[in-house]
C-alpha cells in the first residue's frame, strides 16, 4: 500500500533552515508514511534547491508567493493526505506516531506552535497562537497544516494568494480545524531582526488591512518592503 502523505514545503532562499526541517521528517519515511517530499520554490538564488535535490525531494519552480507555491506543490502531489510546513519549521520527535492516530479526513489539523527561542516574547506569542487557533479558528501558517485531499477539493482549492493564505484557507475551513498534539518548532529570525513588538505590530496591521479589504498583492508588496 502506498505511503499516504505528501509533504509540501514552500521555499525562497531557505538554505539556513531547510536541512533541519527535512531532517525532522525522516522518521515519517522510516514508518512508511511519506510518499513524497515536494519543495515548491519561488526563485531561490542560494543553495535551497541543491539541498532539496540531495534530500530526494521533487522540486517545483514557479513565481514567489506562499499560497501560489503551496498550490503548485499540491497540484504535483499524489498522496491522500497533504502535510504543509514552512521551510523554517520542524516537527517534534515522534510526530509520525501521532499524526494518523485520531485523524478524520473531514477535518484539517494544525500543530502546537513553539519558537526556536525561549524568550518571554516568544512564550507570549505561543500562547496567543494557541488562543487564536482555539477560539478564532485561525492557526498561523507557521503551525503547519495536515489536510486530506478530499477536503481541499471540497472547499475548492488552496488559496493562490501571495500572503495571508493561512487566513484565507481557515476562512474556508470554518468549524473544520482541529489541533494535533505535535509541536511545530519555528524560527524567530524575523522577530529577532525586526524586534518582537515591531514584528507583531506589522503582522497585526497586515491582518487588519486584509480584513478591511486590501488585496493580498498590495499587502505582499508592503510586507516585503519593510
Amino acid at each position: 500500500m502506498p505511503a499516504p502523505i505528501s509533504i509540501i514545503i514552500p521555499t525562497l532562499n531557505s538554505e539556513n533552515e531547510l536541512c533541519e526541517t527535512i531532517g525532522s521528517l525522516f522518521e515519517g519515511i522510516e514508518n512508511n508514511l511519506i510518499r513524497e517530499l515536494i519543495v515548491s520554490d519561488g526563485g531561490s538564488t542560494d543553495k535551497t534547491k541543491s539541498i532539496a535535490y540531495e534530500a530526494g525531494a521533487v522540486v517545483v519552480e514557479g513565481p514567489s508567493g506562499r499560497g501560489l507555491q503551496i498550490s503548485n506543490g499540491i497540484d504535483k502531489s499524489t498522496g491522500d493526505w497533504i502535510l504543509i510546513l514552512h521551510a523554517d519549521t520542524s516537527l517534534s520527535m515522534d510526530w509520525s506516531l501521532k499524526i494518523l492516530q485520531k485523524t478524520d479526513k473531514s477535518f484539517a489539523y494544525y500543530f502546537k506552535l513553539k519558537f526556536k527561542s525561549r524568550s518571554l516574547f516568544a512564550r507570549i506569542l505561543e500562547f496567543w497562537a494557541h488562543l487564536r487557533s482555539k477560539f478564532l479558528g485561525l492557526p498561523y501558517g507557521d503551525q503547519g497544516l495536515f489536510i486530506h485531499r478530499d477536503l481541499i477539493n471540497a472547499v475548492g482549492e488552496f488559496p493562490k494568494v501571495p500572503i495571508m493564505e493561512d487566513v484565507a484557507l481557515a476562512d474556508k475551513l470554518k468549524g473544520k480545524m482541529r489541533p494535533l498534539n505535535i509541536q511545530a518548532h519555528t524560527s524567530a529570525e524575523k522577530y529577532h531582526n525586526n524586534g518582537w513588538l515591531r514584528q507583531s505590530m506589522i503582522n497585526f496591521f497586515i491582518f487588519t488591512q486584509y480584513r478591511l479589504g486590501k488585496t493580498t498583492y498590495q499587502l505582499y508588496k508592503f510586507y516585503y518592503k519593510i
